[in-house]
């Protein structure tokens, strides 16, 4: 059955049809929208809650026989004691400074023996070489650090965990305690590491910190408004259509009952339309023209 063939009640289901599936879809769309505006809403009051709170030491956050907790995510904690700089390692193509940078990974040895891992921030790649120039060493001796607990990276979507020598593809916990050196007589805590704040002393040079998380909510909300607007316009195009073709319909019906009744009082449609009394327009005339029609009439 053709569109010109299928009768309008039909036509107009299947548009009708055809915007409602079209709403639903939508619909989906907003709705998952929105869920990313609500966990971005949850992540932006994370931050406002935890990133400037006062420093914590890390046994209260993350106690010895415990686990990190999500809700402390960013909270500032104070370790104490020394970083195992031989053991450092380069977390590898972090996205700082415009360029494809290192962050800097050193486990840190806590005087009650656990052992922590810090981000102590990033180094650009080297200007002749894809490797850092250099890094900055972290300071000897006993120090005091303030970082912000973060939770482990999932490994890379690519599935490939190899890094050269003294690298790692990403900040996966259980790949950097794999990576570091097995005489530890500790394992590096797995649920979570921590991001530079201060270090006491501080060193003569360090590597840049990194930025602060971003506190832009994001598009998802307007997004969602978006979504919605579409399964509306979709029924509002459904509608145009459905009255174009209504008023169409009712044009083609009376051209064939004109054409009915010329044809009843014996007069060809066409010659019927021939007849038809056109539109007189009456052309303005100019003054000169008047003029010579009044010269004309006096003689």
């Amino acid at each position: 059955m053709s569109r010109r063939t299928a009768p309008a009640a039909v036509r107009w289901t299947v548009y009708v049809a055809i915007a409602i599936v079209f709403a639903i879809a939508c619909a989906f769309l907003s709705n998952w929208q929105f869920s990313r505006n609500a966990w971005r809403s949850e992540q932006l009051a994370l931050v406002a809650a935890n990133y400037d709170a006062a420093p914590v030491p890390l046994a209260d956050a993350i106690p010895a026989d415990g686990a990190f907790q999500a809700s402390d995510e960013w909270l500032p904690v104070m370790l104490q004691g020394r970083y195992l700089a031989d053991q450092q390692l380069l977390a590898r193509n972090r996205p700082h400074g415009g360029t494809s940078a290192f962050e800097v990974l050193v486990p840190f040895r806590l005087d009650d023996g656990r052992i922590f891992l810090v981000d102590r921030g990033w180094v650009p790649p080297g200007r002749d070489q894809p490797d850092p120039d250099a890094v900055p060493a972290p300071p000897a001796g006993e120090t005091t650090v303030v970082v912000r607990l973060r939770p482990g990276e999932d490994l890379p979507r690519s599935g490939r965990e190899t890094a050269p020598a003294g690298q790692v593809p990403t900040i996966n916990l259980p790949l950097v305690a794999a990576a570091v050196d097995a005489r530890n007589d500790a394992p590096i805590e797995q649920s979570a590491y921590g991001q530079l704040v201060s270090e006491d002393p501080a060193p003569a040079s360090a590597p840049q910190a990194v930025d602060a998380p971003s506190a832009d909510p994001g598009p998802y909300l307007s997004y969602a408004v978006q979504w919605i607007l579409f399964a509306v316009m979709g029924f509002v195009f459904i509608g145009y259509v459905i009255r174009s073709e209504r008023r169409h319909r009712r044009e083609d019906l009376e051209a064939a009952a004109e054409a009915a009744a010329a044809r009843a009082a014996g007069i060809e449609p066409d010659a019927a339309a021939s007849v038809r009394t056109p539109r007189t327009r009456t052309r303005p005339r100019d003054r000169d023209a008047e003029d010579e029609d009044a010269l004309l009439d006096s003689r």
